[in-house]
């Protein structure tokens, strides 16, 4: 008992709150010590972006953040990242309606019924549409809607909520890194540069099945072992209570059975994913869209689902209030960016970066280039966010290096990806973490031997693109 109560008490020292907080203060006395610094930035005739002109880097006065600055740091991340915790609210709502028709469960016991002995084939199936969500049309918050359901299978199916994690973001970290069309990353890093929109995508292509393939054996050994010996799992004592509740809700729903209500709310719930699918790959659905496409399927769910308006009305509260804590995560991890953005750190700390590229090797230089957008990503987490600041320093600086821009938005690309399923800044994984109440700690412990793996992957590519001119030029 002891040592439960031991271990319950270390899990809790890990709260991503906690954890944030502490980041928070080292941000804020890095704004006293980092030296401020500006590059211009000056309007892209070719892609209409605001890019950094990487000719006029300066320093400039230190205005390091205050003590209320500090705090008001906190509201202003909160609003910068209203769009994504409003989205979550609706989404975590309808889940809310959908979860109180009892549909859900009762799918969830057909599925692991009918894949009893063969519960591994998921992991595989999952990956691969994942990963090419992410390589294809840029998702990746938008996978947070999916986490309950890949957390409550996993658990079901004698996995644990570190698998269920693993299945979702190691796909979308694989699909980002070998990115073939997706308008976020490689789109504006190609604009940028002066590259064809896309061109180079036979040889990411390649990366891509590499990194997913790695990926997807990782997760299936990991699963393969905790599925023998459970208590293996690095969050055992955490999916025990939920792996009880998980049987005891699967086992009722068993004994009675999928409803034709059960099945005309799945029916909307598939529909939906469907149109889901077809928005953000043909009419640009973004995250408007998707919150008001769960905000209708919460609704009819409830309808078909033989709900009354208040139990709809109750049931959409408790969805939204499932989500509170993820909301709460992604608004300090956006704290933490207006502070270096208030003081005017990012800058330097990129200008910084890119001299260490100064007179290596091209090899050398086009991996030293993926280590620099890999780092620079815990502090700009967003894609074409990154894209637009370090572009214009990176192309140029490929052309005097010796490589070509293609390599460079190869490092970019890949730079961008990994740490954003591993840096404490990435508020969607965070979110997500949250979602599944698994320690930041225990997550890092359990993907750096994959994310170790993805950068020798990485190296080979980058090596390899050098090595054959990787272009047009």
């Amino acid at each position: 008992m002891e040592n439960t109560a031991e271990k319950k008490s270390k899990l809790k020292a890990l709260n991503p709150i906690v954890l944030l907080a502490i980041i928070l203060v080292i941000a804020a006395i890095a704004t006293y010590v980092v030296p401020a610094g500006v590059y211009e930035r000056v309007l892209d005739p070719t892609t209409e972006r605001e890019v950094v002109n990487p000719q006029s880097f300066k320093y400039i006065a230190q205005h390091p953040v205050g003590f209320f600055e500090f705090f008001m740091s906190i509201t202003l991340g909160m609003q910068r990242a209203a769009y994504i915790i409003f989205f979550l609210f609706l989404v975590g709502g309808a889940f809310g309606v959908i979860e109180a028709t009892g549909a859900m469960n009762a799918c969830l016991a057909s599925v692991v019924k009918k894949m009893g002995g063969r519960e591994l084939v998921v992991i595989p199936v999952c990956m691969v549409i994942f990963g090419c969500g992410s390589a294809f049309a840029g998702n990746f918050e938008e996978y947070l809607v999916f986490v309950p359901l890949m957390v409550a299978v996993c658990v079901a199916m004698g996995f644990d909520s570190l698998t269920a994690i693993g299945v979702v973001f190691c796909a979308a970290a694989s699909g980002y890194a070998g990115a073939m069309t997706n308008p976020f990353t490689v789109g504006v890093a190609q604009g940028i540069s002066g590259l064809l929109m896309f061109s180079g995508i036979v040889f990411r292509a390649g990366v891509f099945i590499a990194l997913i393939t790695a990926s997807i054996i990782y997760v299936v050994l990991y699963a393969r072992k905790i599925k023998k010996n459970p208590e293996l799992s690095a969050v055992h004592e955490i999916d025990l209570e939920y792996n009880s509740h998980t049987h005891a809700t699967i086992a009722e729903a068993q004994s009675q059975g999928m409803t034709t209500r059960h099945k005309l709310v799945l029916l909307t719930f598939v529909a939906a994913i469907a149109v889901l699918v077809y928005g953000v790959l043909k009419l640009g659905f973004y995250i408007d869209e998707l919150a008001a496409l769960f905000v209708i399927v919460g609704i009819v769910a409830g309808i078909v689902g033989g709900l009354k308006p208040g139990e709809i009305a109750d049931s959409f509260l408790k969805g939204c209030d499932n989500m509170l804590f993820a909301c709460m995560v992604i608004g300090l991890c956006n704290a933490v960016i207006i502070i270096t953005e208030n003081a005017s750190i990012m800058d330097t700390i990129i200008h910084s970066l890119s001299r260490l590229l100064n007179g290596l090797p091209p090899a050398i230089s086009a991996c030293a280039m993926f280590v620099v957008q890999d780092v620079f990503n815990v502090l700009v987490p967003s894609g074409s966010g990154q894209a637009a600041i370090t572009m214009p320093i990176m192309a140029p600086l490929a052309d005097v290096i010796g490589v070509t821009r293609q390599t460079a938005v190869l490092a970019f690309q890949m730079g961008d990806s990994f740490t954003n399923v591993l840096a404490p800044t990435s508020g969607e994984v965070i979110a997500a973490l949250a979602m599944a109440k698994i320690p930041y700690g225990k997550w890092v412990k359990w993907l750096l031997p994959l994310f170790g793996i993805w950068c020798l992957i990485a190296f080979a590519s980058l090596i390899i693109a050098v090595m054959t001119g990787f272009g047009p030029f």
